[in-house]
This record gives C-alpha cells, structure tokens and sequence, in this order.
C-alpha cells in the first residue's frame, strides 16, 4: 500500500499596502503595482484610493494584517518619509494592545519588507551623496517599529531614480519587484 501524498503547502499570504498620493503621475509605483496584479497569494490595498477622506477603518485593516503572514508595504520616499497616509495608517492601526504592547502580538512572527522609489540615483544615499544617508537610514523607522511588533524585517526593495528610467528598465525593475515579493509568498529565499 502506497503512502498518502504530503499535503500541499499553502503559500504564504502577502499583504500589499501601497500608499501613493498621486498615482496618476507615478511611472514607477505605476509599474510596480502592475506587475503585482492578479500576483497569486497577495491582496493588494491601494490606501489613496480607499481613504481618500483619510479616515481610516482601524478594525478592517488589523483584521486585514491579522489574515495575513507577510507585510510588504510601497510608496514613494517623499522628503525622506513615507506619504502622510501611509504614516497615518501606521500610527491608527498598529495600536498598543494590538501591534506591541501588553497584549499586543497580533503581528509576531511576521515578516515585512519596505519597497519604495525614489528620485535620486542610488549613490545620492551615501554618506558623501546629495541626501547624506543610506536609503536603510531613511528607512530606519518602519524597521525599529516592525521590531516593536515581534516582526522579521527584510532587506528593502528600492527602485532608485525613478523619474530617468526608460520604460525597458521600468519593466526590468517591476519583473524584479514581483521575483522578489513572489519569493516571499512562497515562502523561498529572497533574492
């Protein structure tokens, strides 16, 4: 008698909160999304265009998080930042007793990634670059608070100067972006 087949393995489920408040003139958020649609294992959360007014539901996005393994949060670094939404969102949902806190486990064990564009070339976050910083400084925030949170942060996904790139590089970047969060929701190595 042959033994029964291993169950399947449900792929991790990916969160994708993306945050830009003005998609319409974004190129590379633009094709970063798109590459992502219909992406199998990942809900896609616009927050511009489901908050527009800002008031956010709190208790259907801690659901939303909750349903989920991974966290991938996109936007554009505005002045070094995340667009104020997006901080917003931050700051309503992942509340004491719910994200860190006494009680607060809802996101242990989770694992996060930031992806973000910027305008700047890659060596403009350099200690001796135009912005002073590394990108991974600037992004220094949303890591400690997914430390709060008992969550894994993970090596950011950054498209640099994303105004100058053709639309061949475009592509080149979105397949890279979606290579890189489907690795995640199939529970593999990122690359």
């Amino acid at each position: 008698m042959s033994e029964p087949a291993p169950p399947l393995e449900t792929p991790a489920r990916l969160l994708l909160v993306m945050a830009h408040p003005a998609m319409e003139r974004s190129r590379a958020n633009r094709a970063m999304t798109q590459a992502m649609q219909d992406a199998p294992g990942v809900t896609f959360v616009d927050l511009y265009e489901i908050y527009p007014d800002f008031v956010i539901d709190v208790r259907a996005e801690q659901k939303r998080l909750v349903a989920h393994d991974s966290i991938a949060i996109q936007f554009p670094l505005y002045w070094y930042s995340t667009p104020a939404l997006l901080k917003e969102w931050f700051d309503l949902v992942w509340l004491h007793g719910f994200a860190y806190g006494r009680g607060g486990t809802a996101l242990a064990g989770k694992k996060m990634i930031a992806a973000c564009s910027t305008g700047a070339n890659e060596a403009a976050y350099h200690p001796a670059g135009a912005n002073r910083f590394t990108i991974e400084e600037f992004l220094r925030p949303i890591e400690q608070t997914a430390a709060l949170c008992g969550m894994e942060w993970l090596p950011p996904f950054v498209l640099h100067a994303a105004a100058a790139k053709s639309e061949t590089d475009l592509e080149r970047e979105a397949r890279a972006y979606r290579d890189r969060l489907m690795a995640l929701v199939r529970g593999g190595p990122l690359q």
